[in-house]
């Protein structure tokens, strides 16, 4: 059973940076493909960003390059989302998924991390 957890989450100024974390298991990681996205209040889910454990590469969406970088540690199954500049915008429940075929397809997700950036 594919488990993913994220954590990191919290409350910081217009300006700041978090780093969110999503623990996988239960899968082949170097395999797979993690992504994140977020959902705030009223609005549809979006993709953030993601990245290949296959070939490492990555992608992220216009409204957070140059301040969002994705990374992740193979040794401990767990991937990074480093997010600088964070605009009020940003305010979400964070979530990481996985696709095992790097085609899209987000079979499996976290529970979660709520994300709140004040103005």
């Amino acid at each position: 059973e594919v488990q993913l957890v994220e954590s990191g989450g919290g409350l910081v100024q217009a300006g700041g940076s978090l780093t969110l974390s999503c623990a996988a298991s239960g899968l082949i990681f170097d395999d797979y493909t993690i992504g994140w996205f977020r959902q705030a209040p009223g609005k549809e889910r979006e993709a953030v960003s993601c990245i290949s454990n296959k070939d490492g590469r990555t992608y992220y969406a216009d409204s957070v390059k140059g301040r969002f970088t994705i990374s992740s540690d193979n040794a401990k199954n767990t991937v990074y989302l480093q997010m600088n500049s964070l605009k009020s915008e940003d305010t979400a429940v964070y979530y990481c998924a996985a696709d095992p075929d790097s085609d899209w397809t987000y079979d499996d997700w976290g529970q979660g991390t709520q994300v709140t950036v004040s103005s």
